[in-house]
């Protein structure tokens, strides 16, 4: 699957890993719900690394639709709160 960062770029994350990034991402919804800034920063902040960890960084100059678009690092709990689904936002 293609992972889009919002400002940084896209990854190829393997389908495998699916389950660690929904993990995650549950985590970044429980403190979005809580309205907790700080467990929401460090769960995205957890759910990036991981993408960039995992991932295969695509070459800027490849254009290639992205399956999820995730947000940076510098978004807020409110605008993160605008792009979450029931699923969070990673579906599955």
């Amino acid at each position: 699957m293609i992972i889009r960062i919002l400002g940084e770029g896209q990854y190829e994350v393997a389908d495998q890993h699916l389950d660690r990034l929904n993990h995650l991402d549950t985590a970044l919804q429980s403190a979005a719900d809580a309205g907790d800034e700080g467990a929401f920063g460090t769960a995205l902040s957890s759910l990036l690394d991981v993408v960039r960890s995992l991932g295969r960084p695509l070459p800027d100059e490849e254009i290639t639709p992205s399956d999820l678009v995730l947000p940076d690092e510098g978004t807020s709990l409110t605008q993160v709160g605008q792009l979450l689904s029931d699923d969070g936002l990673i579906p599955g």
